[in-house]
Formats: structure tokens, sequence, C-alpha cells
């Protein structure tokens, strides 16, 4: 019985098994590679969806334009998802070298500098998307108490078109929970390797 290039004999002693870590390394990285690849293109459709987003409104002859840059949860947005999909390019990049190569990831400090950037990422675009909603739930809906109007009553294309982004932005964030978790595993996994060594030396 193995479970993560771990197996165990019938005296329930560790045995190390190389080749069972190549499989699951080589199927977590292929994992891996599809979602930053997802990540980085809808990352970049949510910039493009909310940063060229704009709409001209007539208000009794005075014309007024609605632009992403009004909210700043708006740019924050934007930026939080060109980060991100820059940083998942160049870690596709970096997957797709591993998976040539066939090598598998024993380096723990480049292990800890992967976990550590999927999760700030995965912050930064899960605090990103709560921000962008918080400010879009308020255009939409209005705020009687504070006289806040319901601002896509006037800009209803301009809107739709915030919305389209903010999902793409929410499936990026999502994405990059599961890739911070995927991280995670690639991480401690190496620690479980060095007990198993441990554990065979006796």
């Amino acid at each position: 019985m193995s479970y993560l290039g771990i197996g165990v004999s019938p005296g329930n002693i560790p045995v190390c098994q190389g080749t069972n870590m190549k499989v699951v390394d080589r199927r977590v990285r292929i994992v891996e590679v599809v979602l930053r690849c997802l990540i980085c293109g809808l990352g970049v459709l949510a910039a493009v969806l909310i940063g060229t987003d704009s709409q001209v409104k007539e208000i009794f002859s005075i014309s007024k334009k609605a632009r992403f840059t009004d909210m700043k949860a708006l740019v924050f947005l934007v930026l939080a998802n060109g980060i991100a999909a820059a940083y998942s390019l160049v870690q596709v990049a970096r997957c797709v070298v591993g998976l040539v190569r066939g090598s598998v990831l024993f380096n723990k400090p480049l292990a800890w500098a992967i976990f550590s950037g999927d999760q700030a990422m995965a912050y930064l675009t899960v605090a990103a998307v709560a921000a962008a909603a918080q400010s879009s739930v308020f255009a939409k809906l209005g705020q009687q108490e504070l006289q806040w109007m319901k601002i896509c009553n006037m800009y209803g294309q301009f809107c739709n078109q915030v919305g389209e982004g903010i999902v793409s932005a929410l499936i990026v964030s999502v994405g990059m929970v599961f890739l911070s978790c995927i991280s995670a595993f690639s991480l401690f996994r190496l620690y479980g390797g060095n007990k198993c060594k441990n554990n065979a030396m006796w």
C-alpha cells in the first residue's frame, strides 16, 4: 500500500518509493500547468474587460464618462489580475521546463519561494475581488441611508462589462487558492521524504 510516494510494509515500516513519487509529481505538475494557464488567461481577460470599460452619458446636456478609474476598487482589481497573470506566466514556464526535463522538485528553498508566492497571490486576488464586489453592490443597489444613487441605472453597459470582469477575476482567485494548496502539498511532501529517509536508516 502506498500514498504520496511512501510505502508501508507488512511490518508498518515506511519504505520510500521514488518511482511513485515521480508519477505523483508529474500528475500534480500537469494540473498545476493547466491551472496556471487558466489563471493567466482569465487574469488578462479580467484586466482588459475592466481596464477598457467606459460609457458616456449625457445628463442635462452635460457629458459624463464613466471609467474604471472612478472606482479605486476596480483599479486595485485590474492591477491585482495583471500581477497574477504575469506571475502565473513565469510559473508556467518553470513547470513546462520541469516537465520536459522530467525532474522532481526536491529543492526546499525553491519550494518555499513558490509556496510563499502562491499564498501572496491568493490573498491579493481574493482581497481585490472582495473589494470590487462590495463597490459593485453599492453601484448596483445604491445606499439610501447615505443618499448614494444606483449608478448602474445610468451606466448599464459599463456595469455589465465590469460584472463580466469580476466573474473572471473571481475564477482567478479561486484558482490561486487551489494553487496555493498544490504548492503546500509539494512543499511539505519534501519534509515527508526526509522522514522516510531517516526511518530507512534504522
